[in-house]
């Protein structure tokens, strides 16, 4: 119940419907490069503007603030991580494979995208951003509980905890990767060791008698 009155009470994100698509892509883009390089407050929207060559005027009208143009443009990224996992789970059949092909989607996503971590671990606070909408972005979380929820049904999960239990194991694993490999910038291709590490992580979340 408190959960579905605070998805309720979420701020939510502006529509952009009547924002040309070519201008929205070249916003998106300068806000993935500039606030991936600098923290949020230390952003203003008037370099925005000039950098996406757009008016300070329509950078209000179609998003109103920093906040939502910020998470208007992390949401993207998230939807288009969320259509990559979609689109390589077709036609894969074995459940533990499903899974590695979903793991191994994020770091590569990352790993091509290292701007979207930079920008989450520069100018992303969590506590404003879960109260956005976008924080539980549908497209991309409903993928991962669904994929769960099909493995606890075949008795092939533990079983002994919550879902969200192992949607935390899952990304709690994939961000520190992800997050370190931006900083160390010394681990390689985590993509070329996704098979080492999701054994280590299946081994952590797959039920003990499986």
């Amino acid at each position: 119940m408190s959960e579905r009155l605070e998805e309720e009470a979420a701020i939510a994100l502006p529509s952009l419907d009547g924002l040309n698509p070519a201008t929205r892509r070249r916003i998106e883009q300068v806000v993935l490069e500039i606030f991936s390089q600098r923290e949020f407050y230390r952003v203003g929207l008037i370099e925005v503007a000039r950098a996406a060559n757009v008016s300070l005027q329509t950078i209000y009208k179609y998003y109103g603030s920093k906040e939502a143009l910020l998470f208007s443009c992390l949401d993207a990224q998230l939807s288009e991580l969320a259509a990559r996992m979609i689109d390589h789970l077709q036609g894969i059949e074995d459940y533990k494979e499903r899974l590695r092909k979903t793991f191994w989607v994020v770091l590569d996503y990352f790993e091509q995208r290292p701007q979207v971590a930079q920008l989450i671990m520069s100018s992303v606070y969590l506590n404003t951003w879960r109260k956005h909408a976008n924080y539980h972005n549908p497209l991309l979380f409903g993928t991962f509980m669904k994929v769960l929820a099909e493995g606890r049904s075949r008795g092939i999960l533990n079983d002994q905890v919550d879902e969200r239990i192992l949607l935390d194991y899952i990304f709690g694993i994939l961000a520190r990767l992800t997050q370190m490999q931006v900083q160390r910038r010394d681990m390689g291709s985590l993509t070329a060791q996704s098979s080492v590490l999701f054994e280590m992580l299946w081994r952590a979340i797959a039920r003990p008698d499986a």
